[in-house]
């Protein structure tokens, strides 16, 4: 009886163009993936107008972080509860009313309550948009599929940092969250109309004896929130000489690993940590983390040394990463057609190869770089990206079943933002250990004795008596100058070890790709091996 009622209220799913659901799903992705970067260049100005210090206007970045990376992995369990159009649409909701909210926000408090809501909204739209497009296409048309989902997911933290600063150097802080308001209408409204659940997938209910699974669910928030806290708080408190962040560390380690086991012995999981047990799927997501936290670390660090070290703008240095988001989003269709003519992996593995060359090219900066350097290497960069997002998901899902992919997507999504928080936050303390110990054994080179810096001080000290200052004057300035160009070396060689090893973490995992089973493109379709 109970399966006529769901026969008669669930409606026909109408014959709609599926290039028109990839385009509307991609809005609310690319809306959400753009807020995870498009506040970073406004915080200064967030902490100014809402008098708080911009260390205490970080909370909101990490409280978005936070609340996205809780929900990313229980999109799967809410779309079986909810129904996914409908959860899917929720989520669409929440985020662009939390977004109007965000842009309204009278204080740092208001505005940090505000960017966890955006953060429970967004979360989810990755994932479900992921799954709602291999529903959509037959297996021969994912990867272009994907392509175009991956234009938005790849290219949105690229020209993030640069939309933001245009829009608060030019406007103000408040519409980096307002633009989200018309793209979240229009998400809405054609989502309603365009998109549909798919037959097989059944809603679950408690009268239907679903139990909700207290325990994990408490086990996996409190677990993804303390770890992102320390991620994200770590360098600024001095890592483990702060207690809070040890604690942090403590209670992310002790969670997540009892919400492993926890969850592998549940019937109705908010996690299935039993798709793991399929090896494409687990290298997969072990690859797709890497790309995270070699995408946000770069994404990152290269800004941060034009802006440290070569002066440039917060607007400069976006646009040096903006032809980079163009060689992606230009070269992403041409990945989803060769993955009809290549096995994904060995599209990997080329990807892996370009990437790290442009990371090496990064390698060899120095403090006289021109802005077409730090473009090309970016450039070159980005195009070894285009060939990676498209084949591992290919790869991941193709022995996944359609029941299990709005579980499977979460995960990997999870994996790629954990990375992209994990790269970060290496990056920033390498960085910071590397130039302090740089600058150490600099010095250490510069005695009373060395002749070399005796003529530099005495240069020095000649030009500025005669720029008029008297002879104590001139010998401070003398020693300030020297005592900032070892600085810069300093920081210039720490940089360059942070690419280097970024570079060196993309080829790592090409070994891994060997460990695949095999996906080899015959007439059309992916066969296997």
């Amino acid at each position: 009886m109970q399966a006529q009622v769901l026969e008669i209220t669930t409606p026909a799913k109408p014959e709609i163009n599926p290039w028109v659901i990839a385009c509307v799903v991609m809005l609310a992705t690319f809306m959400e993936v753009l807020d995870t970067s498009v506040a970073n260049v406004a915080l200064p100005h967030i902490a100014g107008n809402l008098g708080a210090t911009t260390d205490e206007a970080t909370w909101v970045l990490t409280a978005y972080l936070v609340a996205n990376a809780i929900v990313l992995p229980l999109s799967g369990w809410f779309s079986a509860l909810f129904g996914r159009k409908r959860f899917y649409m929720t989520c669409v909701l929440l985020f662009t009313v939390s977004s109007a909210l965000c842009g309204l926000a009278p204080s740092l408090g208001m505005l940090t309550l505000f960017r966890v809501m955006q953060g429970l909204g967004g979360g989810a739209l990755q994932p479900v948009s992921q799954a709602i497009l291999r529903e959509t296409f037959p297996r021969e048309k994912q990867g272009m599929a994907m392509a175009v989902y991956g234009m938005g997911v790849v290219l949105a933290p690229v020209i993030g940092p640069t939309l933001g600063g245009w829009i608060t150097d030019n406007y103000t802080w408040r519409w980096i969250f307002l633009i989200n308001i018309p793209v979240g209408i229009c998400s809405l409204l054609f989502t309603s109309l365009l998109i549909f659940d798919p037959p097989y997938l059944k809603r679950k209910s408690i009268k239907d004896g679903l139990k909700i699974d207290y325990i994990g669910l408490g086990l996996l928030a409190t677990g993804l929130g303390a770890l992102e806290i320390t991620l994200d708080e770590g360098q600024r408190n001095d890592w483990w000489s702060s207690h809070g962040i040890v604690t942090s560390a403590i209670i992310a380690v002790v969670a997540l690993v009892s919400v492993v086991f926890w969850e592998l012995r549940q019937k109705d999981p908010v996690v299935d940590f039993h798709l793991l047990k399929d090896r494409n799927f687990a290298i997969s997501t072990s690859t797709m983390f890497i790309l995270g936290f070699v995408l946000y670390g770069s994404t990152m660090a290269l800004p941060l040394f034009l802006q440290t070290l070569l002066g440039y703008t917060a607007m400069q240095s976006g646009m040096a990463l903006s032809p980079g988001g163009l060689a992606i989003l230009v070269m992403m269709p041409v990945v989803g057609f060769l993955l009809g003519k290549f096995e994904p992996r060995w599209l990997v593995i080329f990807g892996l190869l370009i990437s790290s060359i442009g990371l090496f090219q990064m390698v060899n900066f120095d403090l006289t770089i021109d802005f077409r350097h730090a473009v090309m290497a970016r450039i070159v960069q980005s195009l070894g990206l285009a060939f990676l997002f498209v084949p591992i998901n290919t790869m991941a899902f193709y022995f996944i079943s359609k029941q299990n992919t709005s579980y499977a997507t979460g995960l990997i999504n999870l994996a790629r933002n954990i990375g992209g928080s994990t790269g970060i936050a290496l990056s920033t303390t390498m960085i910071a250990r590397r130039e302090q110990l740089h600058q150490m054994r600099l010095t250490e080179h510069l005695t009373a004795l060395s002749v070399p810096l005796q003529s530099m001080m005495e240069s020095a000290k000649q030009m500025f008596l005669s720029k008029g200052a008297d002879p104590v004057q001139a010998a401070a300035q003398a020693q300030q100058l020297v005592y900032q160009m070892v600085q810069r070396q300093a920081m210039l060689l720490a940089f360059l070890e942070d690419f280097k090893l970024l570079a060196l973490f993309f080829l790592a995992v090409i070994p891994l790709m060997f460990f695949m089973r095999r996906i080899r493109p015959k007439k059309g379709e992916m066969a296997v091996e």
